[in-house]
């Protein structure tokens, strides 16, 4: 006979930030990196990352600066991307090559065509199409 246990469901306190500045620093290199393994330029970059072409730009040299809320949520996404795309491609260079290639599940569009439509939630939706590729979480 299977015993149940008590579950806590105490409320978490909230946390203002949930990714610290530092984390998003660290986030916002790994971006970087990612960015040149896809061949992005640096306008494709500052449409996805919501920075202003000279902003990133002095940024990609110098190191962010204070990254928003959604600035930090956009630079998960898109290394949640990169993770789903780890999971589902043995060979690297097919993931980063799958970013620039059509989909039918983007109506022929590629995935970058989707994303540089600027906003958080299309980013998002490329990370939830892969996810549930990859088999969710």
């Amino acid at each position: 006979m299977t015993l149940l246990q008590a579950i806590d469901t105490a409320a978490i306190p909230f946390r203002p930030e949930p990714i610290t500045q530092a984390e998003g620093g660290a986030l916002f290199r790994a971006a970087l990196n990612l960015f040149s393994r896809w061949g992005l330029t640096d306008e494709q970059a500052a449409v996805l990352t919501d920075t202003p072409l000279r902003t990133f730009r002095r940024w990609k040299a110098e190191g962010p600066g204070r990254l928003s809320r959604d600035g930090l949520a956009r630079l998960s996404n898109i290394m949640g991307i990169h993770k789903a795309l780890r999971i589902i491609f043995q060979e690297p260079q097919r993931g980063y090559d799958w970013i620039k290639a059509g989909n039918a599940a983007f109506e022929g569009a590629s995935a970058l065509q989707v994303m540089l439509g600027g906003e958080l939630t299309d980013i998002m939706r490329v990370r939830r199409y892969l996810d549930a590729e990859r088999g969710g979480w």
